[in-house]
């Protein structure tokens, strides 16, 4: 969630200036001595403001690498005298080279104490839910621990055999009519994974995207690739507060219209229903599997989050 206009925000403006490139400039725009600012800045970020640019231009750099830039334009407009020396850091921060980041490579956010993170084109996100907050969001809640339920999920379905992950464990059920019988581990899980590929595919009105496979190995490479965009998408809508804003969805027959907030809600609706049915039938059919997962209960999630 962003925050309101205040001083931090101020002095985080002055900070992610493109202009800005030395903390003397960043404390003139910000009506400030570099000795106070810097002071103020650690205080409210528990980042220097030097160190809190270099993060978030790096964060940027991998969002404009993923997007097809090139490294030399990339390393530049990052405020590096060099390419070697872009690389460098680069490497250090995400633990690959520039040149190894892809479409495919969506986690593009580093480590950072204020939850504080780059966000196309040249803005901030603050997220809404950083560790030990007791007025924490819990919409930003129930879709970080969704994404992460899902993706256990996922690679305890993996630890089963063939015969287990494609059994019929409800004869004839169906989820929503529209979507069609989800009677196994495989089939909900496949439909849990395609549900955000078809809401993605609207919001960016794009065409209905393949179906993929359905096996746990290319189920885990799907969700992969579509967890991190939903992600995305949610916190543009947060941030812009966008949840009224109405899509019109082409993909449907006839196209319909929704209101976002109702699409998120929808979405973390039926992924609740979903997982707690494929952990109820993970019980049945491999309790030591099972037992390692838990119950999916945000409240222990976020104590083991620290």
């Amino acid at each position: 969630m962003q925050t309101g206009r205040d001083r931090l925000r101020e002095l985080l403006d002055a900070v992610l200036d493109e202009d800005n490139a030395t903390l003397g400039d960043m404390a003139a725009d910000a009506y400030a001595s570099p000795f106070h600012f810097s002071r103020q800045f650690a205080r409210g970020t528990g980042e220097t403001p030097v160190a809190l640019r270099r993060r978030v231009l790096l964060e940027r750099a991998a969002w404009e690498l993923s997007g097809g830039k090139s490294v030399t334009e990339v390393a530049f407009a990052a405020g590096y005298d060099s390419v070697e020396g872009f690389s460098r850091a680069f490497s250090r921060a995400f633990g690959h080279p520039p040149s190894g980041t892809t479409n495919e490579r969506k986690q593009r956010w580093l480590p950072a104490v204020n939850g504080v993170h780059f966000h196309p084109p040249m803005s901030l996100w603050v997220e809404s839910e950083p560790r030990g907050r007791a007025d924490m969001d819990p919409t930003a809640v129930m879709v970080h621990n969704e994404l992460e339920d899902t993706r256990e999920l996922l690679t305890a379905a993996a630890g089963l055999d063939e015969e287990q992950y494609r059994r019929v464990q409800a004869a004839g059920l169906t989820v929503l009519p529209w979507d069609g019988a989800e009677e196994s581990i495989a089939a909900v899980l496949h439909r849990h994974v395609r549900t955000r590929e078809l809401w993605l595919a609207s919001i960016d009105g794009a065409d209905t995207p393949p179906e993929g496979e359905d096996d746990p190995e290319s189920l885990i490479l799907r969700f992969n690739a579509v967890a991190p965009r939903w992600l995305e998408v949610v916190r543009e809508i947060d941030r812009r507060g966008g949840w009224s804003d109405t899509l019109i969805d082409a993909l449907c027959e006839p196209p319909e219209s929704f209101v976002l907030g109702s699409v998120i809600a929808h979405v973390l609706t039926f992924s609740a229903h979903r997982r707690l049915l494929v952990r109820h039938w993970l019980r049945t059919e491999s309790p030591d599997i099972a037992e390692k997962l838990g119950y999916g209960d945000p409240i222990m999630w976020l104590r083991q989050r620290g």
